[in-house]
């Protein structure tokens, strides 16, 4: 004998549970689809951040290997501008690295491989207050700043890219010892480059050994040629 199942339409509180579940479904739906389209635009929010937070970038092709910075340019326009000033007009071509000290930093930027210094535009003010306003780097493993003398606003085209935590160089007070140096960009390829500079035995230069008595790799590094590439 065949059977069959018959159902009746829903009435009364029946049917009104049903239509108060289906609603309830739907909003449901919506509020999921609205959690969905709310986290699709924090993620385009946040590639589009860091899209922006990407700076313009300089290769240091050396005799021991390429050297990729990332400058940040919103927090330091001023440096930011004067180093690729220098790297525009072919400054660093043909520079070495003439002083290296495993701990602290190796700096370059000013010397030929026989230690004469090239010539360079005016002194830039020191923007290292601003900088670290601005929440841009400090003297950090991997970043790049400027060398200067004891003046604060001396700063032209040396450079050092630290190999240790240096914070006593970052902003303390405006003062002559207070002002710090400052940080610009960092490494972002190439640090063991960086790292095998820094373990280069280093000694008085051959070449002006009075003006020079240590902290020179004996080994030559040169800056074959620095490249703006974006």
């Amino acid at each position: 004998m065949n059977k069959h199942i018959t159902t009746r339409p829903k009435t009364g509180a029946a049917a009104a549970t049903t239509v108060h579940n289906a609603s309830q479904r739907r909003r449901w739906a919506l509020m999921s689809l609205g959690a969905v389209m709310l986290l699709i635009g924090l993620l385009f929010s946040q590639v589009a951040q860091a899209n922006d937070a990407v700076g313009p970038r300089v290769r240091l092709a050396t005799n021991m290997g390429d050297i990729v910075l990332e400058l940040d340019a919103k927090a330091a326009p001023k440096t930011v501008a004067n180093f690729i000033r220098y790297v525009n007009e072919k400054h660093y071509d043909g520079t070495i690295f003439h002083r290296v000290i495993d701990g602290f930093m190796i700096q370059g930027g000013g010397y030929t491989p026989d230690m004469q210094q090239k010539p360079t535009l005016p002194p830039i003010e020191n923007e290292a207050a601003e900088i670290l306003a601005r929440g841009g780097p400090r003297n950090d493993v991997g970043t790049i700043a400027m060398a200067r003398t004891q003046d604060p606003h001396s700063a032209t085209a040396q450079f050092y890219i630290n190999v240790a935590k240096n914070s006593f160089l970052d902003f303390q007070a405006k003062t002559m010892r207070g002002y710090g140096y400052a940080a610009f960009g960092r490494v972002v390829e190439g640090m063991e480059i960086v790292n095998a500079i820094k373990k280069l035995p280093t000694g008085p230069s051959p070449a002006v050994p009075r003006s020079f008595p240590r902290d020179v790799p004996q080994e030559t590094v040169i800056i074959k040629n620095a490249t703006l590439e974006k």
